[in-house]
């Protein structure tokens, strides 16, 4: 009997891959072998990855998708991208998204405030010519949902001219810092020329979530081999990420209050 209830995707993200993180990333790090491993385990299970604009076109256009599809991301911009992923990427013939917080990259808009290692932008174009999909990921990396309008547009436009200029193509794919969006974060990503975005939600994501909120699975340093076989297939989120739904949850109510309390701006 076959099938037909809507597919779900997982998406992986990724953030750090290198052997020596900094305190501040090393919990959503992953060591150069066991993203390898992770790659592998994904090959074998004949899982056909995707970028995160080749997954949106299909499910805009009803599409088809090809067997067990899978997105790999990585977020913020870290130097072990380039110099340990790409390599294990281009072992399998693998496509990914890259999401760039274009403040923290080392160069000419470097503002200083970077958590670890970064890549320059150099790099950022050999990813791209290599077949990774370059996307946005805010300017400095703020909780977008806490910033008034003229601050939340400085941070999605900035982002996305300073790729243009870099890469030399505008992105089409966001990721929201933290994962955190709202209504207005997401119409604004929308309005400037974001064609989808994606939070996190530790859920396989779906066409119903609409192209600007596809979930996707965090991957971290404590995540086995035996787990990341089990996320892939969607078994077991509930208990793997009870913790992170407590937090969020926490989180939205922190951030509502601060929003509630935050003083009007001044009139013209």
């Amino acid at each position: 009997m076959s099938d037909d209830r809507p597919p779900r995707v997982p998406i992986l993200m990724y953030h750090a891959v290198t052997f020596a993180p900094t305190p501040a990333v090393r919990a959503l790090s992953v060591t150069p072998d066991a993203f390898a491993e992770q790659l592998a385990a994904l090959a074998d299970g004949g899982f056909t990855p995707l970028t995160a604009a080749a997954l949106a076109t299909a499910w805009r256009g009803g599409g088809p998708l090809p067997d067990r599809p899978v997105l790999i991301t990585f977020d913020d911009g870290y130097e072990g991208v380039h110099r340990y992923a790409l390599p294990a990427l281009a072992r399998y013939g693998f496509p990914a998204t890259l999401f760039l917080s274009t403040g923290w990259l080392r160069g000419p808009y470097d503002t200083g405030d970077a958590p670890d290692t970064m890549l320059d932008w150099r790099q950022v174009r050999e990813l791209a010519t290599a077949g990774v999909e370059i996307g946005g990921h805010s300017h400095g990396h703020p909780p977008l949902d806490g910033l008034d309008d003229r601050r939340l547009r400085q941070e999605v436009l900035r982002c996305r001219e300073v790729i243009a200029e870099e890469v030399g193509t505008a992105p089409e794919s966001f990721a929201y810092p933290y994962g955190h969006s709202d209504r207005r974060v997401r119409g604004m990503v929308r309005g400037l020329g974001f064609r989808q975005a994606l939070a996190v939600g530790n859920a396989l994501a779906a066409r119903a979530q609409g192209p600007y909120a596809l979930a996707r699975l965090t991957v971290r340093r404590r995540t086995g081999t035996e787990e990341f076989a089990r996320l892939v297939e969607g078994r077991g989120l509930v208990r793997a990420y009870a913790a992170d739904r407590v937090l969020t949850k926490g989180y939205a109510l922190v951030r509502r209050a601060r929003q509630v309390v935050r003083p009007c701006p001044p009139g013209p």
